[in-house]
């Protein structure tokens, strides 16, 4: 067995269960759920101890197996379980608002979405990387709109789509100018192609900034983050929380493995392109949390919270020809989202809980909740703080890497912005908090939630604070190394 079976056996399960639902529909959504859960959690166990260094032959020119690759896919993995287990424990409310109660196609496109993300993770070519992302793209324009019987589900899913089609368009324009620049796909020949100066370097550089702008909406950067707070509104918490982390890791794997071609020693536009970076990653810091500072629905912070985090990881990107803390900057990007999915992920789960048991979203919602619920109140702090970058907790590791990097190469301007949207989210993220250990407000009931989430939930938290002191096994597993396939 290799990896690529790994992930061709996600997706084959996914449409068996399907399947599965279609032609036995009173089979019970516990049953479907616990399957695509253990699926998920076989091929994590397997994607260590497969043979890294065997894969099909016809697979080689296009998918290879580095150290960021297998990081990404075991991320992949990591998101697609606790999605699957958040889904799991809201389907009763999600229920509610599908199309009989049915929520097969809420278990089995999420394993389509995580083949889909394990397939970028090892892309060589801008080719395996456009058909991965469409599979990702599709998949969750199905989901974002699942809730049919709710509207904003129904719009979030249209602005979605409209949006994503757009942005679609536009990111195969920009390959097919990058191949007519460069004479090829691969990213290794499109970076031998950059630091060649007979390459044509407006076409070449129009061809890049189409690329970037069109990945710019898959990772929500300004001025193509708009469609954000009302997508993640509308959505189910579940997709939500997919959509913030999942395909945030797969659209900057994309990047980082794009920057590497076109950001080459020697590049003919590299100059043009790290500029572009500081610009959109300072405006997309500062767009993200400014905003934010002015939001009643927790949900939609949250949302606003995700576009000034990929402000942050952009900036990690245009600092490119250093390797502090044995990290380069796509070790750096990698890093951060490894820190961002646990706090993400506990703040939604909070959320999603919250909408179980019928409380609501907004900020009113969360007033006294420490009273009724300290435990559920104690998670959303520690995650909240880590989000805001507090010391001590992993969020603020991750800010670190970012600020010293834009440091060590003089980026001040991009420093200053984002040091702003760094305090902007002090702000807003300890307001929540502050609402939820007041004593006066509503009376909020007590919240009922299993054994094994309280645990999952507590494991969260442990991992927030455990990286925050204490960061260097993960670092350790990000060191570059050379690729265990090369392509033949």
């Amino acid at each position: 067995m290799c990896v690529f079976s790994i992930e061709a056996g996600l997706a084959i399960l996914g449409l068996v269960l399907l399947l599965v639902e279609a032609f036995k529909p009173d089979i019970s959504r516990r049953t479907l759920g616990l399957t695509a859960i253990a699926g998920t959690a076989l091929a994590l166990v397997l994607l260590f101890v497969v043979d890294h260094s065997s894969q099909p032959a016809f697979m080689q020119p296009w998918h290879q197996l580095d150290t960021l690759a297998l990081f990404y896919k075991g991320f992949s993995l990591v998101i697609t379980l606790l999605v699957l287990w958040l889904t799991l424990e809201c389907s009763s409310y999600l229920s509610r608002f599908t199309v009989e109660g049915k929520l097969a196609e809420m278990f089995s496109l999420p394993l389509i979405v995580c083949s889909g993300m394990m397939w970028m993770a090892s892309a060589r070519d801008l080719v395996t990387v456009f058909v991965a992302l469409e599979l990702v793209t599709v998949s969750f324009y199905v989901l974002v709109a699942f809730a049919r019987k709710s509207a904003f589900s129904l719009e979030a899913g249209v602005k979605y789509l409209i949006l994503g089609a757009l942005s679609t368009g536009v990111l195969v324009y920009g390959i097919a100018w990058v191949y007519g620049a460069t004479g090829s796909m691969n990213f290794a020949e499109i970076g031998k192609a950059l630091a060649n100066p007979a390459t044509d370097k407006t076409a070449a550089l129009f061809g890049a900034a189409l690329l970037l702008c069109g990945l710019g909406f898959k990772v929500a950067a300004a001025p193509f983050h708009m469609w954000v707070p009302d997508v993640y509104q509308g959505a189910p918490t579940p997709v939500t929380t997919f959509l913030s982390v999942g395909s945030k890791a797969a659209g900057f794997v994309v990047l980082t493995r794009a920057l590497d071609a076109f950001l080459v020693p020697g590049s003919i536009i590299g100059s043009e392109v790290q500029a572009f970076l500081l610009v959109i990653g300072s405006l997309t810091a500062l767009l993200g949390s400014l905003p934010a500072m002015f939001q009643t629905s927790v949900k939609r912070l949250l949302a606003y919270s995700s576009i000034s985090h990929a402000g942050y990881l952009l900036l990690a990107l245009a600092c490119r020809d250093s390797a502090r803390f044995d990290l380069s900057s796509g070790g750096i990007v990698a890093f951060y989202l490894a820190t961002y999915l646990p706090m993400t992920v506990l703040g939604f789960l909070g959320l999603g809980l919250m909408r179980a048991n019928g409380l609501g979203e907004d900020l009113k919602d969360f007033t006294g909740l420490a009273r009724k619920n300290p435990l559920l109140a104690f998670l959303l702090t520690v995650s909240f703080a880590s989000l805001a970058g507090l010391p001590l907790t992993a969020g603020f590791i991750g800010k670190l890497f970012v600020f010293i990097g834009l440091a060590d190469h003089g980026y001040w301007g991009a420093l200053t912005c984002a040091v702003i949207a760094a305090a902007a989210g002090f702000y807003y993220y300890f307001k929540t908090v502050l609402a939820m250990y007041t004593t006066e407000g509503t009376d909020v009931p007590a919240l009922s939630f299993g054994a094994f989430t309280k645990a999952l939930a507590g494991a969260l938290a442990v991992i927030i604070l455990v990286l925050g002191v204490y960061p260097r096994p993960l670092q350790k597993v990000l060191v570059p190394q050379s690729a265990v396939v090369v392509a033949k």
